[in-house]
């Protein structure tokens, strides 16, 4: 088979090359074209040279562009991927640091509260020049398949506004499956048999199955509490668990944002929260981790291009969707996953419009989706907190109002049980004018944001947060690499 794939921010290196190696993977797939696009012709060069290390090494026949020129990198293409995050790590640091001086503690800060919502800002109209692209110069029909966050937010942007095939693609049901698996004492996840549905970070395991037999909660709850790590990583997602009767598919750290009961006073964030690793509640964990991750790379480049000197080995396909939903579609052969796709009553007690994630297949004839799911109620409620959020936040980010905005972040969970109205207001004025360069629709906005910022009595802090690390230099990272090999 020959066709054209486009991959959008395929700066993000390590992404890139997963992606770039599960499509190889696929047999009929190594004779295809992969076009490459970034507006960092320093992380283009790097993701290059890596890929085609790869292809020697392998001997295949496909083929590898790169392009700071987007729409070059689009001629033609059947499908796009995007991975991209607009203002990089300077913008995400103030998605984490502002919000703070509020006392909006946030662990990750790119789905929805403070952080998400602003991110979307900067990610949308980036988003609707992808789609206008793919209209005017990519081949007709061609699907985009979008892994950036906030995901709901780019996907409905992308349907509703950009009016091009999209489909949202995330692994955290992949991530939840293999807990529960080895909570059960599977042997693979393949064992498991589950129905996980609700919206992209806010899925739940609404039906699991390990050799036909139904597991309740009872069950799942004694196996998590009886785990010697899960038990203190997942303090939060067990007591969620305990009191929604289903487990969701998202990390300690990301659920506890979504929600306002567990991080809306830093004496209570402790409580829930564990700092063995970034993921399970550490505020701006992310941001340190993808900080770190960024300093590595960089310094370590040279043993990574080294790496890629190897076959490619089809049994380590990872489970990210994209080159299986390619296959499906391209060959017939048959994929389930979880899609981040337009409801229209998939989900039978959420909006027609939401964005939700649940099941699907995959075949010739597209991406088919299991309907007619209904949510336990305290799950629904729990979504439809956040779409309210994301749809305001999706017409604030194509439209530039500003007021909407607000209104939009007022209305989150947790910025709505820690901060008044007041704070808010002025919150996001300077969020907005620190951000203006990524947020072209508020222009008009800024200016008089600035005055209001100049005029304003709400008072704020100089706050690190309840549970903040600071970024390990490379001295540090190779240490603690050299002590995990040791151990081993």
């Amino acid at each position: 088979m020959s066709f054209k794939i486009a991959i959008i921010g395929a700066g993000s290196v390590g992404f890139t090359k997963k992606l770039f190696t599960d499509l190889l993977c696929v047999p009929e797939f190594r004779d295809i074209e992969v076009a490459l696009t970034d507006i960092s012709q320093h992380n283009l060069d790097m993701i290059r040279a890596i890929l085609d290390k790869i292809v020697e090494a392998n001997g295949f026949p496909v083929k590898v562009t790169a392009h700071t020129d987007r729409r070059r990198a689009l001629e033609g293409a059947k499908y796009i991927i995007s991975c991209v995050r607009v203002g990089g790590l300077e913008a995400y640091a103030d998605d984490i640091r502002i919000p703070l001086k509020y006392g909006i503690d946030q662990c990750v800060g790119d789905t929805i509260c403070a952080g998400g919502i602003l991110y979307g800002q900067r990610n949308i109209p980036v988003i609707l020049d992808f789609c206008k692209d793919i209209r005017e110069v990519a081949a007709p029909g061609a699907k985009f398949l979008n892994y950036a966050n906030p995901m709901a937010m780019n996907t409905w942007a992308a349907i509703e506004y950009g009016k091009v095939d999209t489909v949202g693609l995330c692994h955290g049901v992949q991530h939840g499956a293999e807990q529960i698996a080895e909570i059960l004492g599977a042997k693979s996840p393949a064992e498991l048999d589950y129905i996980c549905s609700g919206i992209n970070h806010q899925t739940w395991f609404i039906d699991l199955r390990l050799d036909g037999r139904k597991i309740g909660k009872e069950e799942l709850v004694a196996a998590f509490e009886a785990h010697p790590v899960f038990s203190q990583q997942e303090k939060l997602r067990i007591d969620v668990l305990k009191r929604f009767g289903v487990y969701s598919t998202e990390s300690n750290g990301h659920l506890s944002e979504y929600l306002p009961w567990y991080r809306k006073r830093p004496e209570e964030i402790a409580r829930w929260i564990d700092m063995s690793d970034w993921i399970h509640g550490e505020t701006g964990g992310y941001l340190r981790h993808s900080t770190e991750t960024r300093n590595w790379f960089e310094t370590e480049f040279p043993q990574f291009l080294a790496s890629a000197d190897k076959p490619i080995d089809p049994a380590k396909r990872s489970n990210e969707h994209a080159s299986h939903i390619l296959e499906a579609l391209e060959t017939g052969r048959v994929y389930r996953g979880h899609f981040n796709v337009k409801n229209n009553g998939v989900i039978s007690n959420l909006p027609a419009d939401a964005i939700i994630e649940s099941p699907g297949f995959v075949d010739r004839f597209g991406i088919n989706m299991v309907s007619g799911i209904t949510l336990p109620e305290a799950c629904a409620a729990t979504c439809m907190a956040s779409i309210n959020v994301q749809r305001m936040s999706v017409h604030a980010a194509v439209t530039g109002d500003i007021d909407l905005l607000k209104l939009a972040v007022l209305h989150d969970p947790l910025v709505g049980a820690v901060a008044t109205p007041e704070e808010v207001w002025q919150m996001v004025d300077e969020m907005v004018v620190a951000q203006a360069r990524w947020l072209p629709q508020y222009a008009d906005a800024v200016p008089a944001a600035k005055e209001r910022l100049a005029k304003s009595s709400v008072k704020t802090r100089d706050w690190a947060g309840a549970a903040r690390r600071n970024v390990r230099s490379i001295e540090e990272l190779r240490a603690e690499k050299s002590a995990l090999k040791k151990a081993v």
